[in-house]
């Protein structure tokens, strides 16, 4: 039901923010040159440098919204669906590139929140942009159950192999609902006590997180590590690929864009 309600909440919120942001543009609308390729290093101090500081939020994501990949296996036929749903996700940024304000005003925005911001300038009104925010407000309660759903499971999959402590108790599915719901009790409360930390330091507790974030990057990129050195055998057969050639051009793209922010 979670699932079937994200999925359909997901859809509509992309529809209503691309056709919002394309059709008011109440700050104008750039060029595709611009939308497509422009780069401005002068507004945060780093020069060039900022290019790789760039790649943090891209990495952030795969935190949340990355955890799909772990339910993969639920949906039907994900070795197509999953790949293309993750290409069409490029549209999504088009008409926010397209329609942002100048950069220099997205810097200077109250609490440092750009998105919000983005959408109140853009909509032209603090009504449409608070109805834009609370639609991506609603996903990422949605994203927080599915990276509890991802992580409970890993917990569960550990617990079978008894390779953790208590592992009999964590194991353990429930016969009514048909998940293990000891081990989302154990990661609920393990949740709530690291949020303890933000109370006593807010940047510990921020770095605590930023290395999640790159631990999970990495794990990303293991895989794609083993393939390669294996001469992506296996990933040549897959019914969505790119061919070996370019297929392997991409694999060392995407080592590189791990390394490069976890480094």
């Amino acid at each position: 039901m979670v699932d079937t309600i994200c999925a359909g909440w997901t859809a509509l919120s992309i529809v209503v923010i691309l056709i919002a942001l394309s059709v008011k543009a109440a700050a104008g609308r750039h060029s595709p040159s611009y939308t497509l390729g422009h780069y401005d290093a002068s507004l945060s101090g780093w020069g060039s440098f900022t290019f790789f500081i760039g790649l943090l939020p891209s990495a952030y994501t795969f935190s949340a919204l990355g955890m799909i990949s772990s339910m993969a296996e639920e949906c039907p036929d994900p070795a197509v669906k999953v790949p293309r749903a993750i290409a069409l996700c490029f549209f999504f940024i088009i008409p926010i590139c397209a329609t942002l304000p100048p950069l220099a005003d997205i810097i200077g925005a109250p609490a440092a929140q750009a998105l919000p911001y983005i959408f109140h300038v853009v909509m032209g009104s603090p009504g449409g942009g608070l109805a834009l925010i609370s639609l991506v407000l609603v996903l990422t309660i949605f994203c927080s159950i599915s990276i509890t759903v991802a992580a409970s499971r890993c917990i569960w999959a550990f617990a079978r192999d008894d390779a953790i402590p208590g592992a009999k108790l964590w194991a353990k599915v429930d016969s009514r609902y048909g998940v293990p719901v000891y081990s989302l009790v154990l990661l609920t409360v393990v949740q709530m006590l690291l949020g303890l930390i933000n109370l006593g330091s807010t940047s510990a507790f921020t770095a605590f997180v930023s290395v999640g974030v790159q631990a999970l990057a990495l794990a990303y990129g293991i895989p794609i590590f083993i393939s390669l050195v294996t001469g992506r055998k296996e990933v040549d057969k897959a019914r969505w690929n790119l061919g070996h050639v370019l297929g392997t051009v991409a694999n060392v793209l995407a080592l590189l864009w791990v390394n490069g922010p976890t480094l």
